[in-house]
């Protein structure tokens, strides 16, 4: 006897549809599987033999059971088609009887009792399931509410084999989930509260500037200083003054985590820009993403958010320029010789680094006792292209001795939020009827539609220019921060003010401190 049950496959952090065909015939009792499982899929026979048998059906022991995860032609991972196997099974077996079995989209792992367990990557399948045309999606208890996050769809979460077994023969008598993706959204971000505040930072000024022109515009920053000058810090309070997450930067950056199987509460969804810092002994494929078995790394898990490479000289020089196409294009690309993989990555680049070896070159206080030889090959692992493409050069001098011994009297993180928050308003009403992005990622088109200046303002653009030695990619970044600079200002246009602060933070290929 013939069944079929549909499941779904995930490519990257998209999920497919996948028909999990199963024939009963004559044999010797086996489950095989086919359609290019891995190992843990060829190992479900027998979670699935023994979880049949743990709800009270006994296979007939000469019978052959020929599984196909179709399409044949991608390989299938992980134990998630577990559940459809098992019901597919039961199926064609005669033992489940049901004519609205194809109606269902499953998905989960069996425990060798019956119960089903979570799996990651709920996220993308419940959107495959509602693009698909499909209302009714069975998932594991605990992956529920993932699932709910997606609009459209009712969800059944299941425990149990049999109980998935008795929702198919009565799907009508069954209660689901609706979804409640934004309004769980809402109470999330209505919850989330930081400790982290710019009031904490002493002094550093013109860093906090920087950093509230970064969090507007989202442009790339690096800050140099010497140890101690608070760089660190200054960098763990910018997702404070961040703008809030929409539901749709919620939704795909909760599908990522999902896939990375690093959502922390199986309820939760990403209600906050994330902050990532990997330290530079990170691997390749833990940085950029990709592996054996490929998961989105660190610049994907950072989209929407900030990518903070701390000790940034640290990290290996190919690693670093391998960010170079995702600080373009918003994405990154693993080509292997068997598939070709792309993630998300729409990150806001924040570097930090000394400005020697030693650590203090150019410091008024302390001497610098490295060799300029030492200085230069410390430098050089930071390419001309990797620095054309960060917008913001900006120097975080040690703390005078007033700043540190006086009454603490920074504006609270409060004060940067509201400022760019209302920036980032701004940049949205511009992009009315159209599609918003930041000013940080405007398209050459834009530029030149939005960031417009006076012929005498562009004049001393262009002398600046061509006195720093900058790139024709350096000019356009200088007009988007300066278009940010007059959000910020609530200016509708560039004034000659707002370039000449855009000029400030730009240096020569190698930032000075001194």
């Amino acid at each position: 006897m013939f069944a079929r049950v549909y499941s779904s496959g995930i490519v990257g952090v998209d999920a497919y549809k996948i028909e999990v065909e199963v024939d009963c015939s004559g044999g010797i009792g086996q489950i095989h599987i086919v359609g290019l499982p891995d190992a843990a899929i060829k190992e479900s026979q027998e979670r699935v033999r023994s979880a049949i048998k743990a709800c009270d059906f006994i296979l007939p022991p000469g019978k052959k059971w020929i599984v196909n995860l179709a399409p044949a032609d991608t390989r299938k991972e992980g134990p998630a088609y577990d559940l459809p196997i098992a019901i597919a099974i039961l199926a064609a077996t005669g033992y489940l009887v049901s004519n609205d079995i194809n109606k269902f989209w499953l998905i989960g792992e069996l425990g060798l009792d019956g119960s089903v367990r979570s799996v990651n990557g709920v996220v993308p399948v419940a959107m495959a399931c509602e693009n698909a045309g499909i209302s009714d999606l069975i998932v594991p208890e605990n992956n529920a509410q993932e699932a709910q996050l997606i609009e459209g769809l009712r969800v059944y979460p299941v425990s149990h084999l049999k109980q998935v077994v008795n929702l198919l023969l009565n799907p009508n008598r069954t209660s689901y989930l609706k979804a409640n993706g934004r309004e769980k959204l809402l109470a999330c971000q209505k919850n989330n509260n930081s400790t982290a505040d710019f009031a904490d930072v002493k002094g550093q000024e013109t860093a906090k500037r920087a950093l509230t022109i970064a969090a507007a515009g989202k442009h790339n920053m690096l800050m140099v200083g010497p140890p101690g000058s608070g760089k660190s810090m200054l960098a763990q309070r910018l997702p404070g003054i961040l703008p809030p997450l929409e539901f749709i930067e919620a939704l795909e950056l909760t599908k990522l985590y999902s896939v990375a199987g690093l959502l922390s509460n199986k309820a939760s969804i990403c209600s906050g820009r994330p902050f990532r810092s990997p330290h530079h002994s990170a691997s390749i494929n833990g940085l950029i993403g990709g592996g054996s078995h490929p998961k989105p790394g660190e610049i994907s898990l950072s989209h929407h958010g900030v990518l903070f490479l701390d000790e940034m000289t640290e990290f290996p020089r190919s690693y670093l320029d391998a960010l170079r196409q995702p600080l373009e294009t918003g994405m990154v690309t693993i080509s292997r010789a068997s598939q070709t993989l792309s993630y998300p990555a729409a990150f806001l680049l924040i570097g930090a680094c000394n400005p020697c070896p030693c650590g203090y070159r150019g410091d008024t206080y302390k001497l610098c006792v490295c060799t300029p030889y030492q200085a230069d090959r410390y430098w050089s692992r930071l390419s001309g292209p990797l620095l054309d493409r960060i917008d913001l050069h900006i120097r975080v001098a040690r703390l005078e001795e007033n700043e540190l011994s006086g009454e603490n009297s920074s504006m609270p993180s409060e004060h940067y939020r509201l400022l760019v928050n209302a920036a980032v308003e701004r940049q949205k009403q511009r992009f009315a009827e159209d599609k918003f992005v930041f000013n940080g990622q405007l398209n050459q088109a834009q530029v030149k539609k939005f960031c417009k200046v006076d012929t005498k303002t562009r004049e001393m653009l262009v002398r600046a220019v061509t006195q720093l030695g900058l790139s024709a990619r350096a000019y356009d970044r200088i007009l988007k921060i300066a278009r940010t600079i007059a959000d910020l200002h609530d200016s509708a246009d560039i004034q000659a003010i707002h370039v000449a602060e855009a000029i400030s933070y730009r240096y020569l290929r190698k930032p000075k401190c001194a």
